[in-house]
């Protein structure tokens, strides 16, 4: 993954010791060839699971969760952040704190589109705290499905989410981890 590394060297900022922001790179502007790379990897990781769908969070997830599904040939979910005017009401809720925006907001899924019988590939752009992912993990068990694990683009393992995670027996895969964000500088495991 040197070739992600470089990218998020030259593009990626330090705003402090425990924020890396990746506007450039992720969260606002995507890399068409570099996010199909992320997915190919990732579909690689994972393609003897019998996946049948990838599900991912709103919404710097989806380019990569995409990606990835295209790689896999199954549909990709999305988990919304706000509900809608047509928002399913029988929706499968969580509330989950979000580290980068410092608020609490729900995350949804419709029923119609998660269930018994899924294997899921749950592919997030980073986890820091995992609280998110935590509730869309919630999400996932209580519609029956089957999650395969989780892809990560980065993980911050100087924070707690992948470990925790690991820790219940969830199989995750980071294309880079992080281990430390001290003094402005981006330190790779």
């Amino acid at each position: 993954m040197d070739w992600l590394k470089e990218r998020i060297i030259k593009e990626g900022v330090v705003l402090s010791d425990q924020v890396l922001k990746l506007d450039a790179l992720l969260t606002h502007q995507v890399d068409p060839a570099l996010i199909m790379d992320m997915g190919r990897e990732f579909a690689a990781r994972f393609k003897e699971s019998g996946v049948t769908k990838v599900v991912t969070l709103e919404s710097s997830g989806i380019s990569v969760a995409f990606a990835a599904a295209l790689e896999l040939g199954v549909p990709m979910v999305f988990a919304r952040r706000k509900k809608t005017l047509l928002a399913d009401p029988d929706a499968l809720c969580e509330r989950v704190p979000s580290f980068t925006k410092g608020i609490v907001t729900d995350i949804m899924v419709s029923r119609q589109f998660i269930g018994e019988g899924d294997k899921l590939l749950f592919i997030d752009d980073i986890i820091a705290n995992g609280d998110a992912a935590r509730g869309l993990i919630k999400i996932i068990e209580r519609a029956g499905a089957e999650l395969i694990g989780l892809g990560v683009v980065i993980e911050k393992s100087f924070q707690a989410g992948a470990r925790t995670l690991r820790e219940q027996n969830i199989h995750v895969e980071s294309l880079v981890t992080i281990s430390s964000l001290e003094d402005g500088k981006i330190t790779f495991s």
